[in-house]
């Protein structure tokens, strides 16, 4: 999600929480541009997404995961598997910061290791200026000591973006835990780290449930991508809506 590569749109994601092969392929054919594979939470395994990562077409800039930990060694298995970006969870200081660049940039922005998992992942005269170019460094700012520090964290040479997660964000506010906040101390937030990432020349997306309120946040120019829906909670809508939609013709019997 680096501010460059953006081209003046404002790219939709999805998070991915099953090991599915297809499922971003469906997602691709109904105008997603990318998914956010979710190792942190839901079912989703290292090997999982490494085959997955493998599996979708190399030229999509937004084949990105989320990992469970700032920990270097399964994001540095994920990144050799073809990831273009990692977003850590809950970064709250300048340390946090700096540990994502140090296991996602190569040398000297950071000090991921080469590995020859796949041929000629990022082609350039350059490899390693080429793979730090395509690979983006995403710390998800969930927590109100995250928004309060924002300034050290997003002032950290080498992070691209910055992504909200809003309800543990809201939760730390002492809020429902939910996302797509109107107003408040989480929509506060939002209006402040665009304020800050502005300044610094790094990207600001979000989670949002609903497309509607994504479009307004894109309207108003506060974020500059999202990640729009669950793969579990999409399902889970399309279920009841298509069960819904038998009325109660499954419980009626025929009394002739």
């Amino acid at each position: 999600m680096k501010q460059a590569a953006l081209g003046g749109r404002n790219p939709v994601l999805y998070h991915q929480t099953v090991p599915s092969f297809s499922m971003p392929e469906w997602a691709a054919a109904a105008g997603y541009d990318g998914v956010i594979l979710d190792l942190q939470h839901g079912e989703l395994g290292l090997d999982a997404a490494c085959g997955i990562l493998r599996s979708i077409p190399r030229e999509n800039a937004y084949a990105y995961t989320r990992v469970g930990s700032l920990d270097p060694a399964p994001i540095l298995r994920l990144l050799d598997s073809g990831a273009r970006g990692v977003v850590a969870p809950t970064v709250e200081s300048r340390s946090g910061a700096e540990a994502l660049v140090a296991a996602t940039k190569y040398p000297p922005v950071g000090n991921r290791s080469l590995g020859p998992s796949r041929p000629a992942l990022y082609p350039g005269d350059s490899y390693t200026g080429a793979g730090n170019r395509a690979v983006s460094a995403v710390a998800q700012i969930e927590t109100r000591a995250g928004v309060d520090r924002a300034e050290e964290i997003v002032s950290t040479p080498g992070l691209d973006s910055v992504y909200i997660g809003p309800a543990d964000l809201a939760v730390s506010y002492g809020l429902p835990g939910r996302g797509d906040w109107e107003d408040g101390p989480v929509r506060e937030a939002i209006a402040y780290l665009r304020e800050v990432t502005t300044a610094h020349g790094v990207t600001l997306g979000i989670y949002s449930g609903r497309p509607e309120y994504a479009a307004g946040l894109f309207a108003d120019g506060l974020v500059d991508y999202t990640g729009l829906g669950i793969d579990l909670v999409l399902l889970n809508r399309a279920f009841g809506d298509t069960i819904a939609g038998l009325g109660p013709a499954r419980s009626t019997r025929s009394t002739s």
